[in-house]
């Protein structure tokens, strides 16, 4: 575990699942939104936006604590993934999913750029990871060309 990633953890229990019941004092919105603020009336008065609305990086963090909590470690580096992913735009997201599809990439360079990109403009260095780790694998299997 990294330090960036130690400095998450809370001392969260399986206990405290789900967030939203147990802990709602632990979810807030990227703008800093009680999850009790989150209410219909606050979406008429212009009160909370629909940026509210959607995880952050935090929740997903909080998350793979209560699954590593839960003996469910795959789970948690999931949950963990995704909490690096959530800035990531769609477009870039989309494009690296491709990448990953066996057969799309035409070679390692292309997915070692992506996890470049993931991890210097997005610090998403757990997914750059996963990424380069594919590379490797797909190498070794021959899955750069297109199987179909």
């Amino acid at each position: 575990m990294t330090q960036d990633e130690t400095k998450f953890r809370t001392g969260l229990s399986v206990a405290d699942y789900p967030l939203a019941e147990k802990r709602p004092d632990l979810v807030v919105s990227a703008r800093q939104k009680d999850l009790a603020d989150l209410t219909l009336e606050a979406v008429e008065a212009g009160a909370v936006a629909l940026e509210d609305f959607r995880i952050t990086p935090r929740a997903l963090r909080l998350q793979a604590e209560i699954a590593e909590a839960a003996g469910r470690p795959t789970l948690a580096k999931n949950f963990e993934r995704a909490a690096e992913l959530v800035e990531v735009p769609q477009g870039t997201l989309l494009q690296t999913y491709e990448l990953l599809r066996p057969g799309r990439a035409k070679s390692k360079s292309e997915l070692l750029d992506a996890a470049r990109l993931l991890r210097e403009r997005y610090g998403a260095a757990i997914m750059a990871d996963f990424v380069e780790q594919a590379a490797e694998v797909y190498e070794r299997r021959g899955l750069f060309t297109y199987r179909f």
